[in-house]
């Protein structure tokens, strides 16, 4: 379990994060959503330890990690542009981290998570020759050998991805964290993808927790109205787009003008 107890932060006199309380339990995907200014960056820069809180705890499993270095964390990052080594091919960038620790991970592992991203058939191209879907794969099998206790998702991992492809990697996100009990944190702006994706999802606003529960309880008991209007009202417009585009396809004159 990762908990964060009263955590509160400042930057120039500016109350950033003010008594913050989380308890994300062993092994759940937790999405972050919020507006820009209201304190989801910084939060998620105190749990990887790239800053400071001024007050409050931060455990792991039980143990105080508040003031432990982000190298000791034993967290792993996968960040929007996937990061890779363009010069090396994907196999080399899967074990890269095995370089310096290579008793983390056996051989047997590596061809298994290899095979669990699908990424056999790609093992000897350069990083230049794989589509979006396929460097994500890549870049989630970097982390995974190295057995994180914490994988963040940084920046919007998906955003870059097609419909398509972003379901089949939203997919071995939730087969990942189900195998490996790997509790998974998200940073995301776009609320479908938060409610599909996670156990839970957390809004933040203002600096504190607007909401956090399960994608069912944040649609069916929005906290307060900004919740309301920052999750429901995105999704509302999303949903009438939809309607209006098959509307359109279902129109004779549409369709006469599309040809």
């Amino acid at each position: 379990m990762l908990e964060l107890k009263h955590i509160k932060k400042s930057y120039d006199g500016v109350t950033i994060l003010n008594d913050v309380n989380l308890e994300i339990e062993k092994g759940e995907i937790v999405s972050i959503l919020g507006p820009s200014g209201c304190g989801k960056t910084t939060l998620l820069n105190l749990i990887l330890g790239m800053t400071d809180a001024d007050s409050g705890s931060i455990l792991l499993e039980g143990e105080d990690i508040t003031r432990v270095p982000m190298e000791k964390r034993g967290f792993n990052i996968v960040f929007q542009d996937y990061a890779l080594f363009p010069n090396l091919n994907v196999y080399q960038n899967i074990t890269y981290g095995l370089r310096n620790k290579p008793g983390i991970s056996s051989k047997q592992e590596v061809e298994e998570f290899i095979d669990l991203l699908g990424l056999r058939e790609h093992l000897e191209k350069k990083i230049d020759q794989l589509s979006g879907g396929q460097k994500q794969r890549t870049a989630l099998a970097r982390t995974m050998v190295m057995k994180p206790k914490i994988l963040l998702l940084l920046d919007e991992p998906l955003s870059a991805l097609d419909g398509v492809i972003k379901e089949s990697i939203k997919a071995k996100i939730k087969e990942i964290a189900r195998e490996f009990q790997l509790t998974t944190i998200i940073v995301t702006h776009d609320p479908e993808e938060a409610l599909t994706l996670s156990d839970k999802v957390l809004i933040v606003n203002r600096g504190g927790i607007a909401q956090f529960g399960r994608p069912e309880e944040i649609i069916e008991h929005p906290a307060d109205s900004f919740v309301k209007e920052f999750i429901l009202n995105q999704l509302e417009i999303k949903k009438n787009n939809i309607f209006t585009l098959f509307r359109q396809e279902q129109n004779p004159a549409f369709m006469m003008q599309a040809v």
